[in-house]
């Protein structure tokens, strides 16, 4: 004899309707909906190269308990990658540091929890006198890592000002009469230096007429705790008969003693030699 079956009749447990929901919720949360959220105030988004970034990091739980594996809070930067004829742009992150450990967040639940990440001294300043440098992206990433998956939380601009020796450099470029045009970073090593990040920054300036065999300037800090290393890459015009072609300088910056020196006239002498240059006004 076959058997109908009837509806299900209450156990004294949950009902079906709440253990579908449940499962609903935990479904959505997997896929990052309903997931734990998170927000990031900093403390002061002014920092430097050698620098600290304070804040706090507010968790959020989601619809459903979860299971924080690790929350972590890195520098990021926006950098230009070079592939073959392709060129596109990528995040790339120059410092990281985990908040906390392991926990259970239960769904609804706020939690605070305060951090301070190094400032790396190769980090790119994103800030001169305080103007910004255009074509600068910059900011503090925060992750919450969870079971299944990362949620990659916001992104917070941050100011990166130039060191004082730094501010010497392009002072007596700014005195020599060039012009700021970009900045921006690029992925890969610079020849002759000891870099640690796997990028570099470029911040380019439109030469005067008073170089008439140089059309652009770029420039390059690479900096550590005694000083900085200054990199020039000059595009020089091509003439009639001539390919036009980039030449490089390179010269030492310390900290201690930056502002010992007349940093232009010793540009202007690298740059004049390097030009070509038979007279200058």
């Amino acid at each position: 004899m076959e058997r109908t079956l009837g509806p299900a009749r209450p156990t004294g447990g949950r009902s079906s309707s709440t253990l579908q929901g449940s499962v609903v919720k935990r479904i959505l949360a997997s896929l990052g909906m309903g997931n734990a959220s998170v927000e990031t105030v900093l403390s002061d988004a002014n920092t430097a190269p050698g620098g600290m970034v304070h804040g706090e990091v507010f968790i959020t739980g989601g619809s459903v308990d979860q299971q924080i594996d690790q929350l972590t809070v890195g520098l990021q930067a926006r950098v230009e990658v070079e592939s073959g004829d392709n060129e596109y742009s990528q995040n790339l992150e120059f410092g990281r540091t985990r908040v906390g450990g392991e926990l259970h967040l239960q769904a609804g639940a706020q939690l605070r929890a305060p951090f301070e990440l190094a400032v790396p001294w190769e980090a790119p300043i994103t800030s001169y006198r305080g103007q910004f440098l255009r074509g600068m992206q910059v900011g503090v990433n925060t992750q919450l890592h969870v079971a299944g998956g990362v949620d990659p939380g916001d992104l917070d601009p941050v100011a990166i000002h130039a060191l004082d020796s730094q501010t010497i450099i392009l002072d007596a470029l700014e005195r020599l009469g060039f012009a700021f045009s970009k900045a921006d970073c690029e992925r890969g090593k610079v020849r002759g230096v000891n870099q640690q990040l796997p990028f570099y920054q470029e911040i380019e300036y439109r030469a005067p007429g008073h170089y008439p065999g140089m059309s652009e300037l770029e420039l390059t800090f690479i900096t550590d705790q005694q000083g900085c290393d200054v990199v020039l890459e000059m595009d020089k015009r091509g003439g009639l008969l001539t390919e036009g072609r980039d030449t490089f300088q390179r010269l030492r910056v310390e900290h201690a003693t930056a502002s010992a020196e007349d940093w232009a006239a010793r540009l202007h002498q690298q740059l004049h030699a390097a030009a070509g240059e038979r007279s200058w006004l």
